[in-house]
């Protein structure tokens, strides 16, 4: 991925959300895979602790840019009109991968999974008391989204390294956008955004019955 520089606003990100819902609530892809690749960029400044999830990232990121890029591509346009497109012409596999091994449905639904799981350690911080162990915030958080779809092997090597989590004030500072105490405004100013767009897709999956891609 290119630009992936360490140096940038984590507001900026956050908000660039906003942009992913048109009128219509519809999830633009183009938008959606930009912001995250925002999101990369701060999981990459945090060092490699985090790298077993942004180099998955980046492979499903590629994954959408080239159905984008296709002569399929305003099928892409959406989440709405992918997902109608895909299920519309049975391009994805519902019970076991075979045909369509990286159907758009199901790497999204990769993304959106760890979407969840930012959110959620984003709010954890911004919420923490000072003295809160980063550890079992970001542990808390994966408990509560990936760790369902990760085999024991891995859930047990990803919080073993949780507890190298630099500290609740690092992790504000890295965020670039002034003290701590100015990081904890603008996440409970910016995290809605991201909050909007996972509810939006998260309400789309069920209604198609797609929450549980294999």
């Amino acid at each position: 991925m290119d630009g992936l520089e360490t140096d940038f606003n984590l507001k900026v990100v956050l908000v660039s959300f906003k942009q992913c819902l048109n009128e219509k609530e519809e999830v633009l892809l183009d938008h959606y895979i930009a912001s995250w690749k925002g999101l990369v960029r701060f999981l990459n400044s945090l060092g490699t602790i985090f790298s077993f999830i942004s180099k998955d990232v980046v492979s499903k990121l590629h994954i959408m840019e080239r159905y984008r890029s296709s002569p399929q591509g305003e099928h892409y346009t959406s989440l709405q009109s992918m997902v109608a497109y895909e299920v519309g012409n049975r391009l994805v596999d519902l019970d076991r991968r075979s045909q369509h091994p990286d159907s758009g449905c199901r790497t999204v639904l990769r993304l959106h999974r760890a979407l969840r799981w930012l959110q959620l350690f984003l709010e954890a911080l911004r919420t923490s008391p000072e003295d809160a162990r980063t550890a079992a915030l970001c542990t808390d958080s994966y408990n509560a989204s990936l760790a369902a779809y990760h085999p024991w092997i891995v859930r047990r090597a990803v919080t073993v390294a949780f507890c190298t989590l630099p500290t609740r004030k690092a992790f504000l500072e890295a965020m670039n956008v002034g003290s701590p105490e100015q990081a904890v405004e603008m996440l409970g100013e910016a995290l809605p955004f991201i909050s909007r767009v996972y509810d939006v897709s998260q309400k789309l999956y069920a209604d198609n019955s797609l929450l549980a891609l294999p």
